[in-house]
């Protein structure tokens, strides 16, 4: 039985879809949406670094949570990134989230000079005393700068019980989770950094995974495989994959390439990524080409697009 009703499984970090001017597509997020929901997530994440939420204002964040919400109209569950590196303005974004109907949110440790974990508790249960749903706390050092122990996390999450919840991105994912699970048996755990480690992770007892990729219904089925037991099945998708995987995952260009397979699949109208950026090379696209037409992928690219 997963260890909450609907924090499990696959969660998909969601693009920010933009035109080539700049301005939000809108008319991308509820295709963007209905895409994701068709392909079997139980939820998506949106405002996260994938979702380029560095480059938006508080305006454009109300705009994207409200669109994306009424969009998912229940059908998938919204869990909304809403990190700062001020404890108050962190506050405010949980706050005004869970007004917008947000079902979870996800929040990274904020940007110390020195290590404190006084203050990180400080401003997860902040946080948590200003809101009574779900909050995942993201472990990416790489993104964050934060170190954050497994005794921390287990112990916040028993002392703020809207903390048991943990997207564990520091490397390595797999001997973390393991200690992870040991230390908090309850918590739910989800994997991340773009399913690189997937299904070590589940078999270390992960609750799923919270990350982007361009096929996700490919890790829906891994999820679904997984917990139906047939973990044998699980590993020839994921290995199947694994070229895939690996070729969208690359540092610097992985979101310009995942936002080029939505735009080929029909999931937004633009593979746009907000200044400042570089348009993906030729060869960059030429050797996915080559990678989705042999792993049998490229009849989910539509024609045109």
């Amino acid at each position: 039985m997963p260890r909450h009703p609907f924090l499990h499984g696959t969660y998909t970090i969601a693009p920010t879809p933009f035109l080539p001017n700049g301005d939000i597509d809108r008319a991308s997020l509820p295709t963007m949406v209905d895409f994701l929901a068709n392909l079997g997530v139980q939820g998506i994440t949106i405002l996260g670094v994938m979702g380029e939420v560095d480059k938006l204002g508080d305006a454009e964040r109300d705009t994207i949570i409200a669109d994306v919400v009424a969009v998912a109209a229940g059908r998938i569950r919204v869990c909304v990134g809403t990190s700062h590196v001020a404890t108050d303005r962190s506050v405010a974004f949980s706050r005004r989230a869970v007004e917008l109907g947000a079902d979870a949110l996800m929040v990274a440790p904020p940007k110390l000079g020195k290590p404190n974990d006084a203050a990180l508790r400080a401003h997860y249960h902040a946080i948590a005393s200003a809101v009574d749903i779900p909050i995942v706390v993201q472990d990416h050092p790489l993104s964050s700068g934060v170190l954050m122990s497994v005794d921390f996390l287990a112990n916040l999450a028993r002392e703020a019980p809207t903390c048991n919840y943990l997207k564990l991105e520091e490397e390595p994912t797999a001997a973390k989770t393991t200690r992870m699970r040991a230390a908090a048996p309850d918590m739910v755990i989800f994997g991340g950094m773009g399913a690189n480690m997937l299904l070590e992770e589940l078999r270390r007892g992960a609750d799923g995974t919270m990350t982007g990729f361009g096929f996700s219904e490919v890790l829906v089925k891994i999820c679904t495989q997984w917990f139906a037991g047939d973990h044998n099945g699980a590993a020839q998708t994921f290995y199947h994959a694994c070229p895939l995987i690996r070729y969208e995952n690359q540092p610097g260009i992985n979101l310009a390439i995942r936002k080029y397979i939505y735009m080929r699949r029909g999931a937004i109208a633009h593979a746009h990524v907000r200044a400042p950026s570089s348009p993906l090379a030729a060869d960059v696209i030429a050797d996915l080409n080559d990678i989705v037409t042999r792993l049998g992928f490229a009849h989910h690219f539509v024609k045109g697009a």
